[in-house]
């Protein structure tokens, strides 16, 4: 689990770094140029700023140990801090598709140029290191966030892509793809967000385990013959794992020691599975 916050953190400071590079050429040519694309991939990679940040923050808060004040540890504060990334990005994604919309009504044109080119150019290959490092990373030490964040990094160059095919289009003089492109880049933000809403609105509303890793403990469970019945299953998150709290019946006639010590080897082998932080087994006597 060290090792784990270690390179989400590592991910987090490098892809701040990288997109605070990528936001300030492309802000400058983008302004400069009056290019509506360019824009609304500088304002994306803010948005990439501001995530990478809250991961960093989320993480440090979310890998604190549990104590006396929050006893199953600090792992929702990562969502916390991704449902404020979610709606800055909703935000964003409005402006930015109103200012496209009135680029293309208005017939707003931009000045071309082959630094506008540079740097996409750039920021593709930015971006697509960022990509292969945090894939990597995740490949290491699973992660939900380093795969949002890898998954991120490769869905930013198909859109840089998209800016400099309407970027090239400029140079000869058909503009109007550039509001498109606008347009398109501030959906995707909207989707991107609206996807981290989602998600971190079912783990703070403790959405339960989903139903395969649910058979999957049941499955261990019932390679325990002295288990009769399991009664419950409950599953609360405490971040990007869950406690979960099961219920079981054994036979009346087996010594309570037999019994504890039949929970505490299900309990360490539910505890195995990547998902689940912590396993509670209660045990009743039929």
């Amino acid at each position: 689990m060290e090792t784990k916050f270690k390179n989400i953190k590592k991910a987090g400071i490098l892809g701040m770094v990288g997109n605070i590079f990528l936001l300030i050429i492309k802000a400058l040519i983008g302004f400069s140029s009056h290019s509506q694309s360019m824009i609304a991939d500088a304002f994306n990679s803010a948005c990439d700023i501001l995530a990478s940040f809250m991961t960093f923050i989320g993480n440090k808060i979310a890998s604190e140990p549990k104590d006396n004040t929050h006893n199953f540890g600090h792992g929702k504060a990562e969502y916390i801090f991704s449902l404020f990334i979610s709606i800055t990005m909703l935000t964003l994604s409005f402006k930015l598709c109103i200012d496209s919309i009135f680029s293309i009504l208005h017939k707003s044109t931009f000045t071309f140029s082959w630094t506008l080119v540079l740097v996409c150019i750039i920021t593709i290959i930015t971006k697509f290191a960022l990509y292969l490092y945090t894939k990597n990373k995740n490949e290491k030490s699973p992660s939900i966030l380093l795969q949002s964040a890898y998954k991120d990094h490769r869905n930013d160059c198909v859109l840089t892509l998209f800016t400099l095919f309407s970027i090239l289009l400029g140079n000869f003089d058909i503009f109007y793809f550039d509001g498109i492109i606008g347009i398109v880049i501030s959906i995707w933000i909207f989707a991107s967000g609206f996807s981290i809403l989602v998600e971190s609105y079912n783990v703070l509303m403790d959405q339960s385990l989903d139903e395969k890793t649910k058979s999957f403990i049941l499955n261990l469970v019932a390679e325990h013959e002295n288990i009769k019945q399991v009664s419950d299953l409950y599953a609360s998150p405490t971040g990007c794992q869950y406690i979960v709290i099961l219920t079981i019946s054994v036979d009346g006639n087996m010594s309570t020691f037999e019994s504890h010590n039949l929970a505490d080897h299900l309990e360490k082998d539910i505890a195995k599975l990547e998902k689940i932080d912590q396993a509670i087994i209660h045990v009743n006597p039929i």
